[in-house]
């Protein structure tokens, strides 16, 4: 049965010997935080080999970095992931030798931290052998190549499985490895159009529009990351590891949740683009207030009633056209536009002080840049502040999900291009330093 290297027993005996011992040198302060880790962090232990780029894999992989895993992104020797030239912004290299650089893309530093680089080229049969006796030492590989493209380096499940049986072996894909469309490259925007949810997306009459983020992206990330946990899981029961398909075209038809029970069911076309607004809820949108617009819910007669008497209407509700939620809904754009005659006389703070403690739900709409200075987003620890070796201090979005027990954490910085390729080499593939300097000269590292 496959078992993680760093038992808590191990962890416990290293914090107790460099307590008892009293020594503080760096590798001393090294252990003591792994044996720390390995207390708190439910996959600690877990070594993770990413060979993914962009945002679905390198989201997938972070998250398993943030739970305690330790994170080997393999990255092309010069260019280093594809999100490293989208900028600007960047974050600007204070220090070192990259000062005359754009510095560090704000896009990269969103879904790399607590990870470990190697710039490494697989194109190479040295390169290809250093990736080998790496899987033998590693639990899990993501990878987010085009199906049958890694086959020709040796890198696929089918070849790795062999060297190591317990691998848990993911697989990202547009499409996923079967199927008419397994060799169509697939980015968000493409799965977005072509699996239902553009045309769900946007203004009631206007064009079909993509969500505001790589939403597609990110929930593949995440069913990814789920998975492997789970395999790993079934790992400790079999000793066997698996390959896991995962295609963002799967994942975006599974998110289209009650949109694609509702097709199912009923056969007929869905009902369009509705904006901020619900279907078969009303009043439940966006409206506008004197300076921007706030998000009302009166999901039922009680709290259509709250928000009249806010509104300083309380007749409203007794309005035959207007008492119940389907006579609402007949009437929608007779009521939304007497709301909003009423709404666009305050600011959007001064309805936030109105509505206060009402019981009905309601939001202002946020930009951005309000959404991190918010004051619930602070009080919930979801920006930090971290150390950039190269950059300085810099803040970071925080590891969503708080534990009673366990502390996920940004731990370690998103990584320089190939800053941990001697660790690795040294560490872990056993290299010593010449053979490590013949390869930083033939180009396969760096």
């Amino acid at each position: 049965m496959a078992t993680s290297r760093t038992s808590l027993g191990l962890a416990r005996h290293l914090k107790s010997r460099i307590r008892l011992n009293g020594l503080n040198c760096s590798l001393c302060r090294g252990l003591a935080t792994a044996a720390a880790d390995s207390l708190t962090l439910p996959l600690a232990g877990i070594r993770v080999l990413d060979m993914t780029r962009v945002l679905a894999g390198p989201y997938c992989t972070q998250i398993l970095g943030d739970l305690g895993a330790e994170v080997i992104k393999i990255e092309h020797p010069i260019r280093g992931d594809d999100t490293r030239a989208w900028g600007p912004p960047y974050a600007k290299h204070i220090r070192g030798d990259k000062q005359d650089s754009p510095g560090e893309s704000a896009y990269f530093l969103s879904v790399n931290r607590n990870k470990k680089s190697v710039g490494l080229s697989f194109a190479s049969p040295s390169g290809v052998s250093i990736l080998h006796k790496l899987v033998k030492d590693c639990d899990v590989l993501v990878e987010n190549y085009l199906p049958d493209a890694l086959q020709k380096y040796q890198m696929d499940y089918s070849t790795l499985s062999k060297i190591n049986p317990s691998l848990i072996y993911a697989s990202i894909t547009g499409y996923g490895q079967t199927g008419p469309y397994r060799k169509r490259a697939g980015y968000d925007v493409m799965v977005e159009a072509e699996m239902g949810l553009m045309h769900i997306t946007g203004a009631r009459d206007g064009p079909p529009v993509k969500v505001g983020v790589a939403v597609t992206d990110l929930t593949t990330g995440l069913y990814t990351s789920n998975s492997i946990m789970a395999a790993l899981l079934g790992r400790m029961r079999t000793g066997k590891g698996q390959h896991i398909d995962v295609a963002l075209s799967d994942c975006q038809v599974a998110t289209l949740a009650n949109m694609a029970s509702s097709a199912l069911i009923s056969g007929q076309p869905d009902s369009g683009r509705w904006g901020t607004a619900h279907p078969s809820i009303v009043p439940y949108k966006g409206f506008k207030t004197a300076d921007g617009d706030i998000l009302l819910g009166g999901g039922n007669d009680r709290l259509f009633g709250v928000l009249c008497d806010k509104l300083g209407k309380p007749g409203w509700p007794k309005d035959e056209r207007f008492n119940t939620n389907s006579a609402r809904v007949k009437n929608r754009e007779t009521l939304e536009a007497m709301i909003e005659s009423e709404t666009t006389k305050k600011t959007t703070a001064e309805w936030l002080q109105v509505l206060d403690e009402s019981g009905m739900p309601y939001a202002a709409v946020n930009d951005i840049q309000g959404t991190m200075n918010h004051e619930h987003v602070l009080a919930r620890d979801m920006v930090k502040e971290i150390e950039h070796p190269t950059c300085g201090p810099m803040k970071l979005v925080n590891t969503p999900v708080k534990y009673s027990y366990s502390e996920p954490s940004i731990r370690t910085p998103p990584p320089l291009l190939g800053q941990h390729t001697e660790e690795i080499l040294r560490d872990i593939v056993n290299m010593d330093e010449s053979e490590i300097k013949d390869l930083k000269a033939e180009g396969v590292v760096a």
